[in-house]
């Protein structure tokens, strides 16, 4: 797989981004065969030069002379700047130079981008961010959508939103039988806001396992597999959890480091704390998929580390090479949206 890389997108680029473009090349990867390079390429020359045992035959730098901030109206910046790295690693899946493409930018940029270059697969109205969260279950993650591409949602959205994460749950996270839940304030079936109200009978008629309405406390029992929310919910959801996940390993360095016996316990307990870390780091995950566009799009996190740029990788890779475009195609065509009267 040939996966394009926004080298300029993110808080660290573009140091960490090179960096974890060198981890995809030097680690056994079979599926990722090229990693090209987005972005300013006097710039990617010079972190590359830092890695001398990076394999130069699977990196390939492509030079974009612009790039978007941050801070830049996502749709406006896309339009004016036609040479920013992320408009070229799109052009790049367009034109069949590139499998899939990563960027931890600007993750509005990113939706508008691969929406205008590649358009979206027939029948979705709008796609959205899928994120990977951890759950109880080490072989069961739970994917969270829409993670904070559309703020605004109506119940047919949503409904195709579960359609999505099902097949995405299936196909790449190797979830057999998906188990689909609706996120709102309660469990019963009438709980919720107008749109959820609205979306829970059209989830009970779609070709999946729908459990119902699912509640906060439910997202990391290990349970459910896919939950479907409109964007403003799911990405205050996403990024609280991220933070109550530092904050937990902020409070616990500091009470195990507040006397001898606690740093003599900690020690002991080494072995576990690193396990239980690892499962729960969220930078394994890499990304988030863009789903309802015709091509495999990872939306990285801002702050993203090389790791997590490296696992950003591998997760597009896995994405171009499971036939997820047609897989969405088929689920989405077969959809029954008629209202009940």
């Amino acid at each position: 797989m040939r996966i394009a890389l926004d080298a300029m997108g993110g808080d660290h680029a573009p140091g960490e981004i090179v960096h974890g473009a060198v981890e995809a090349t030097v680690k056994p990867h079979g599926t990722i065969t090229r990693v090209l390079l987005v972005g300013d390429e006097q710039a990617i020359h010079a972190e590359l030069s830092k890695y001398p045992q990076a394999n130069m035959s699977r990196l390939q730098i492509v030079h974009a002379p612009e790039n978007i901030n941050m801070d830049e109206s996502p749709a406006a910046a896309v339009r004016k700047k036609k040479q920013c790295s992320i408009n070229i690693c799109m052009d790049l899946i367009k034109k069949g130079e590139a499998d899939a493409m990563v960027s931890a930018g600007n993750s509005g940029a990113v939706a508008a981008a691969a929406v205008f270059a590649l358009g979206r697969i027939p029948g979705v109205i709008r796609p959205a961010i899928a994120a990977a969260l951890p759950t109880r279950r080490r072989d069961r993650p739970m994917l969270l959508l829409d993670a904070g591409a559309n703020m605004d949602c109506s119940e047919d959205w949503i409904a195709q939103f579960a359609v999505m994460g099902a097949a995405y749950s299936k196909a790449v996270l190797k979830q057999q039988d998906p188990v689909v839940g609706l996120l709102s304030i309660g469990t019963e079936d009438g709980k919720g806001n107008e749109v959820t109200k609205k979306a829970f009978p059209l989830l009970q008629k779609q070709n999946f396992r729908f459990r119902g309405n699912i509640e906060g406390h439910d997202l990391f029992m290990g349970e459910t597999d896919v939950a479907v929310c409109d964007g403003f919910v799911g990405n205050v959801v996403l990024k609280t959890s991220e933070s109550v996940a530092h904050a937990l390993g902020f409070l616990m360095k500091k009470e195990f480091f507040m006397d001898p016996v606690r740093m003599f316990g900690a020690l002991l307990l080494r072995g576990a704390l690193q396990s239980v870390k690892k499962h729960m780091d969220p930078e394994i995950y890499g990304g988030a998929p863009l789903l309802g566009v015709p091509g495999a799009v990872i939306i990285s996190h801002g702050s993203s580390s090389y790791r997590a740029v490296y696992h950003a990788l591998v997760a597009a890779a896995a994405a171009a090479s499971n036939n997820l475009t047609d897989e969405i195609a088929s689920r989405i065509a077969a959809m029954d949206l008629s209202k009940p009267e």
